[in-house]
């Protein structure tokens, strides 16, 4: 029977842990052994005692400090490689798993060799008819959005199951892959790190597909990340730049500039100018150059797949998010996407 570790990273989540694990306990996989660690990035909140009190058989790893969401997965993902597991399986802090759902995973992951990951269908969590997440859709310009967000159910199907990229908050992985193609990027702290990984699995030639049948219910509050706006712009720009070829970049350009532009007011308006300023200073640091290249040339030494072939999925629009307005529908949606859907077909590398 394979293994599979379950790998929940923590962070002053004790509010959440007891729905999370009381399904977790509820719905033991048949086809699959598990076991469930958690990673506590230096809590505060009483989640170590706790977890230590109620749950025994949790394996805890306690952290010294708050590693983010990046690191903090990479030291399960660390210990399931070194325990010899055949999966992991990432669950957010404020996830609640449904019958079966590991079960339907594992068997789906198991219909290819080249599949490095799994996603099930996420549901809003207490909105259960609503979707959170069907996939997730990478932009060319580097932002990540969630197919179907906040649509009822019945509303949506899905005719391909191939994805850009699984959902970092619940999402099945072969360890061989990980072994193969490397961890998340510890500098990304938080956000975009799911997407730089399942870039990097398309690069290196696996797949990324949807499991609908396994559903998995995420208390998502939009409101909880846009706050870290510093981390989601710094991060698009770290994804960009280390996954493209250098004449994807020179073509995106032009649509980058001005996509910066419309952000950078967007942030004065929003409040948000400080974190938006922070980023360019982290770009005029010589140092933050020296890690960029370094992990660009790791990755490119792993590629297999040209740009070409990745690209063709990749979306020139942002749909479904609450970011939504007249300005992005009306205005920003059909400009980028034009120009996407001109500048790609010279994209022959």
């Amino acid at each position: 029977m394979k293994k599979v570790a379950v790998i929940i990273v923590n962070y002053n989540g004790k509010k959440y842990l007891s729905n999370l694990l009381e399904s977790i306990f509820n719905y033991v996989p048949n086809a699959v052994k598990q076991e469930i660690i958690i990673i506590d990035n230096n809590s505060s909140d009483g989640s170590v005692g706790w977890l230590k009190e109620n749950y025994p058989k949790v394996k805890l790893l306690e952290q010294k400090e708050n590693l983010g969401f990046a690191e903090g997965n990479n030291v399960g993902f660390r210990y399931a490689i070194d325990k010899n597991f055949n999966y992991v399986m990432l669950l957010n802090q404020d996830t609640i798993i449904e019958i079966g759902y590991l079960d339907k995973l594992a068997s789906a992951i198991e219909q290819e060799e080249n599949i490095a990951a799994v996603q099930p269908k996420l549901m809003l969590y207490p909105t259960t008819e609503l979707i959170n997440s069907l996939g997730n859709v990478i932009h060319y310009l580097g932002f990540g959005y969630t197919y179907g967000h906040k649509i009822p159910e019945q509303k949506l199907s899905i005719s391909e199951k191939g994805i850009n990229y699984c959902a970092g908050a619940a999402c099945l992985i072969k360890v061989e892959v990980l072994k193969k193609v490397g961890l998340f990027n510890p500098d990304f702290f938080m956000y975009h790190e799911d997407l730089d990984l399942g870039w990097r699995f398309s690069l290196a030639g696996y797949k990324n597909i949807i499991e609908p049948n396994a559903i998995v219910y995420h208390n998502y509050e939009f409101s909880r990340s846009i706050k870290k706006f510093y981390f989601m712009e710094r991060n698009r720009y770290l994804t960009i730049f280390q996954n493209y070829r250098l004449m994807s970049l020179v073509l995106i350009f032009p649509a980058l500039i001005i996509m910066e532009l419309g952000l950078l007011i967007f942030s004065f308006k929003n409040g948000w100018w400080l974190e938006k300023i922070k980023v360019y200073l982290y770009f005029l640091n010589p140092l933050s150059w020296r890690k960029i290249f370094l992990a660009r040339k790791k990755v490119q030494s792993k590629r297999v797949m040209q740009d070409r072939l990745i690209v063709k999925s990749f979306s020139g629009k942002i749909l479904h998010q609450e970011i939504n307005s007249g300005v992005v529908e009306n205005i920003a949606n059909p400009l980028f996407n034009l120009y996407w859907r001109f500048i790609k077909n010279f994209i022959s590398w």
